[in-house]
């Protein structure tokens, strides 16, 4: 595979200074022109040490507008980084659309060392592969141009580039023992290597080879494949809206489609149906019940704190339902300096210039902390689709975006609970007139309550295929007959204490 990356290729000082000037107006007009587009350009630079990573995200800052770039390079995760899970760190640090982010050491480094070490097996290692695809996947499909950069030296090379930078008073520093000790096990290396890159160099985020020997050759290759990828993708996005606005939206297929469509008239029956809205608690057994459950949750959630063990609560529900009020019941049982609750509204704008999850991803909490999401990413299936805000092919692509993000929430030992909080739509009517009449309480009333409440059917069926698509062994939905809010509180509270039980004892 790195055959063609011994080969020695340069170029001279004379043909790089002629072409430098042509080639780096060229940069900064597409750095501009980027700017204004809709999608983000991630750059990932990875390879042997020597071979050019840094010097090569260097140049790229030279030669461009360096406000408009995000560099990161990763070292071994920090306290904080360790008690989220994996990927958080790299959410975190992406760059909104309009700019370049250079990534050096990211995810790629601790599976891939891991691997050629021999820490990790190949069965290990594939697996930890496919959640890098997922995750540049997940970018791609949203737009973002992802370049790839693997440095290459072969071995004499590498040892000579390192001998050289030790002989450098400037330079010196770069090289530690652990690149030696990494030098004498190269062949492991280049084995993982060519794993890495057969495994990850797919259709969405492809691997470019670079021969690192010569600088000036290094510099060219990965300057005019970021020129020529950039100028590709900035003519695809712009020919893709001209055809999305010439065409107007496909044909329905998401949950007006039987309103829509005067063939199917019936209303079919969804996972709703088959709750039992008539159950409700006395007050008096109520009282008994909330404060049992309230001082279980109490207890489990120290011993949560005192094991690093997160919980995170996500509320979804009709307008009215009582998310508010459970989410009031289910907080005052806890230490509020262990606790953030999250409203979620419209995205702002800094959130609009990411990919959706983006948001959520950098407000989890640290080990130990509880996390309620009033409202969170499943708006992304629910109002986005209802209301057109995303395309039905974002809103596909979502369900396997949620699902994978929730099994990394999972599988770092966070305790995850998911709620709908589900009402009738005659009580819907009457506590929204409830509410009109109420002084205290007519601020919660607005015209889009009204509005979403017309959209009642077509909201139902998404909740239906949210349910059916996301729930998972996992990660399941709890559905909360929430007609009596008296029982819903207490059902509530008693999931969250039953899954905190099931994980700390």
């Amino acid at each position: 595979m790195f055959r063609t990356a011994e080969l020695g290729r340069k170029v001279s000082k004379e043909d790089f200074e002629a072409l430098e000037p042509a080639l780096r107006i060229e940069m900064l007009e597409l750095q501009q022109t980027l700017r204004a587009a809709d999608f983000p350009v991630i750059l990932v630079f990875a390879g042997v040490e020597g071979a050019g990573k840094s010097e090569s995200m260097n140049l790229l800052n030279e030669w461009l507008d360096p406000r408009w770039i995000v560099t990161r390079a990763y070292g071994p995760p920090s306290d904080e980084e360790r008690e989220r899970p994996e990927y958080w760190r790299f959410w975190r640090d992406l760059p909104p659309k309009g700019r370049i982010g250079q990534f050096l050491s990211c995810w790629y480094s601790t599976p891939f060392m891991d691997f050629a070490t021999g820490a990790i097996d190949e069965v290990v290692f594939d697996e930890r592969m496919n959640r890098v695809i997922a995750f540049e996947k997940t970018l791609a499909d949203d737009g973002a141009l992802i370049l790839k950069f693997w440095m290459h030296l072969g071995k004499q090379a590498q040892k000579k580039r390192l001998k050289a930078l030790e002989k450098d008073p400037n330079e010196s520093w770069r090289v530690t023992a652990q690149d030696w000790k990494h030098w004498e096990m190269y062949d492991s290396f280049i084995h993982a290597a060519e794993r890495l890159l057969a495994r990850t160099s797919v259709a969405e985020a492809r691997w470019t080879i670079v021969e690192g020997q010569d600088h000036r050759y290094r510099s060219l290759t990965v300057l005019q494949g970021v020129r020529d990828a950039l100028s590709r993708h900035l003519k695809d996005r712009k020919a893709l809206a001209e055809a999305r606005a010439h065409t107007g939206p496909g044909p329905e297929t998401g949950p007006d489609r039987a309103a829509a469509d005067p063939v199917v008239t019936a209303r079919l029956p969804t996972v709703l149906d088959t709750l039992d809205m008539t159950q409700a608690i006395a007050k008096k057994e109520y009282r008994t019940s909330l404060g049992r459950q309230q001082g279980r949750l109490a207890i489990l959630q120290r011993k949560a704190r005192a094991k690093g063990i997160s919980t995170v609560l996500v509320f979804e529900g009709w307008d009215a339902a009582g998310k508010g009020g459970a989410i009031r019941r289910l907080t005052r049982a806890l230490d509020a300096r262990q606790l953030q609750v999250i409203p979620v509204a419209a995205p702002t704008d800094e959130e609009m210039a990411h990919h959706y999850l983006w948001r959520f991803w950098r407000q989890l909490g640290r080990a130990g902390r509880v996390t309620v999401f009033d409202r969170s990413w499943y708006g992304r299936v629910l109002v986005e689709r209802i209301e057109g805000f995303a395309s039905e092919e974002e809103c596909r692509r979502a369900y396997a975006e949620i699902r994978d993000f929730e099994e990394q929430l999972v599988q770092h030992g966070m305790v995850l609970c998911k709620f709908w909080l589900h009402i009738t739509k005659e009580e819907q009517l009457a506590r929204f007139q409830s509410r009109q009449e109420t002084p205290y309480k007519s601020w919660k009333l607005t015209d889009e309550d009204w509005r979403n409440r017309e959209k009642w059917d077509d909201y139902e069926r998404a909740v239906n295929e949210m349910v059916e698509r996301t729930s998972t062994h996992i990660a399941p939905w709890t559905l909360v007959e929430a007609n009596d809010k008296r029982h819903a509180r207490v059902k509530v509270i008693q999931t969250v204490a039953d899954a905190m039980e099931r994980v700390v004892g």
